[in-house]
Parts: C-alpha cells; sequence; structure tokens
C-alpha cells in the first residue's frame, strides 16, 4: 500500500483504527441517515475481512480527520467489480482537490485487481463530480428512517411461520436464506452467492450486528425470512430483510422487520434507519406501510476500467 502523502491540501494516508471515532463523526455529519458505530468502524480498519482486499483512506487537515474513503473487492458476485465506498469530505473543505486526492488512493489501491467496473455511490450534490472523475449514475437509491415510538402492534403469525431471534440460530442457516433471497435484489452488480467465510467476516462476525433484535422467521422448521439489525446506541441500521422466493406474498417479509423492529425497541433503540434501490418495489412497499419516512436518496454509479 502506498505511505502517507500530502495531495492539494491535505494529508491522504491509511486509516488506523483510532481514526474510528473521527471517522464516525464525519461520516455522521455527512450520511447523517447511515448508522455505522465506532466499535465496528474500528474492527473494520483493524482486522478487514480476509479476501477482499479492503483498505480505508483518510485525509487530514491541521490534524483533523475531514475526508474518508474505503476501497475493496466486491464480495456479493463473481465479476471482477471493485467498491470504492463513503467516498466524503466535510463540507468546509471541499473543493480542494481532497476528494480527487482521496478517489485516486482508492483508485491505485484497486488496480493490482484488473477489476472490469468499479462501483460507488454519491449524493445528488456529488454527481457533478463522479462524472468528471469517469463514473455514471445509474441507478437512484432511497433511505428512510423510521421512530420507534410509532411502531404498528406486532401481530401473531399464522399459517405455521415461528419468530425466532437470529442469536439462537445456526449462522449458515441465515447465510443460506441472506444468498438466496437476494439473488434477485435490483442494483448495478449482479448478486452472486457471497461465500460462507466472506458472510462471516463481513456480516454475522461484525461487532455492530445485534443478533438478539435481528429476527427470522421459520415456517414447518425451515429458516425461510430474515431481518437483519446493525446498531450504535440507540440508532439502528436494517442492514437486510428478505423472505426466500417460495415464500413470498405471505407477509413474511414485514413480519419479520416488524418483530426486529420491536426487539430493538425493547433494547432502548429510537430511530431506524434503512435504504432500498427505487426499483426494489415489494420492500418499499413494506417500509411504507410500517411508517417509514423518504429522508434522502443517492445514485448508484459505475466506471468502466476497460
Amino acid at each position: 500500500m502506498s505511505n502517507s502523502r500530502r495531495r492539494s491540501s491535505a494529508l491522504i494516508r491509511p486509516a488506523h483504527p483510532d481514526d474510528a471515532a473521527a471517522v464516525v463523526a464525519l461520516r455522521t455529519l455527512v450520511f447523517p441517515f447511515l448508522v455505522r458505530g465506532v466499535a465496528s468502524t474500528r474492527q473494520l480498519i483493524a482486522a478487514p475481512p480476509p479476501g477482499l482486499h479492503w483498505t480505508g483512506f483518510v485525509a487530514e487537515v491541521d490534524r483533523h480527520i475531514v475526508g474518508w474513503v474505503c476501497a475493496s473487492r466486491n464480495e456479493h458476485t463473481t465479476e471482477a467489480v471493485g467498491e470504492v465506498s463513503l467516498l466524503h469530505v466535510h463540507p468546509d473543505h471541499r473543493r480542494r482537490g481532497i476528494g480527487s486526492a482521496l478517489l485516486a488512493e482508492a483508485v491505485t489501491h484497486l488496480a493490482p485487481l484488473d477489476l472490469t467496473r468499479l462501483h460507488g455511490r454519491a449524493l445528488p450534490e456529488a454527481l457533478p463530480f463522479v462524472r468528471r472523475h469517469g463514473f455514471t449514475p445509474s441507478r437512484q437509491e432511497h433511505f428512510s428512517a423510521l421512530d420507534l415510538h410509532m411502531l404498528p402492534p406486532l401481530p401473531t403469525p399464522s399459517d405455521g411461520a415461528r419468530l425466532v431471534p437470529l442469536a439462537d440460530v445456526d449462522p449458515r442457516r441465515v447465510h443460506r436464506v441472506d444468498v438466496v433471497a437476494s439473488a434477485d435484489e435490483p442494483g448495478d452488480v449482479v448478486s452472486g452467492a457471497i461465500g460462507y467465510a466472506d458472510w462471516l467476516a463481513t456480516t454475522w462476525d461484525n461487532v455492530g450486528l445485534d443478533r438478539d433484535a435481528s429476527m427470522g422467521v421459520e415456517v414447518d422448521g425451515e429458516l425461510v425470512a430474515i431481518s437483519l439489525v446493525k446498531r450504535d446506541g440507540a440508532r439502528m441500521w436494517s442492514d437486510y430483510t428478505g423472505t426466500v422466493p417460495q415464500h413470498r406474498g405471505r407477509g413474511l417479509a414485514r413480519l419479520v422487520k416488524l418483530a426486529a423492529l420491536h426487539r430493538a425497541a425493547e433494547r432502548g433503540v429510537t430511530v431506524a434507519y434503512t435504504g432500498n434501490d427505487a426499483a426494489n418495489a415489494p420492500m418499499l412497499a413494506v417500509n411504507d406501510r410500517l411508517g417509514y419516512r423518504r429522508v434522502a436518496s443517492q445514485w448508484s454509479c459505475v466506471r468502466e476500467m476497460h
């Protein structure tokens, strides 16, 4: 990896675990609808998921962190796709070349992987920046929030369905549902079967995952739907909710997500956030029925490498 270097008005360097608090503070300022806690950010920097070629970079001005980006191989596809994630700069330090310098470091880091595409996301105000750097905005994604004091009541499961905390479920069963249910999820990257080891590292063993609040639905002993909760204090992120195809159309996604929200509320969470592709009509409908309100949008962006 490259050493620290000064570009434009900032020092660009690899992130250190002790940067986690400052990184999260900056992220919360720019993306208040994302929930990524200090502990999970520290874990990611200190012990990146093996095999994903992950790294993070920060931009420093006068020893204050004013920018961040991370880069990795996309673990959800067999295609040669790289992720340039959460590139952002403090509003007071924009238009000084810091974002371009961070992006250059991320692209250089990913170069040895011989990728065919880079994938990233951008807020609407950042679209001129991404276009200047060869990315094409492709799909819109929406973020929504829900006050957990306003939750609908949890119905009694019917038709042989049973709610189970995922803390009590073999993670291999959870992984299977995640893989099968997400195979047809809309997006710029064609989803493939994320391997169990990668899934453990990025999802199940993430210290931000609240396994007790995360819920599943069993039908005749088979786990068929899940809702994963990532938590940071009183805020939570619905990391993924899905139902295997053969059990869709029975309201299980709404049931399992509502159960997870109730469990989180009982454990002190007051607000929940989630994000969805604008074309994911079924999950957007679930969120609408649960009372989520739209708080922001962003664009999925792609840059062809060959």
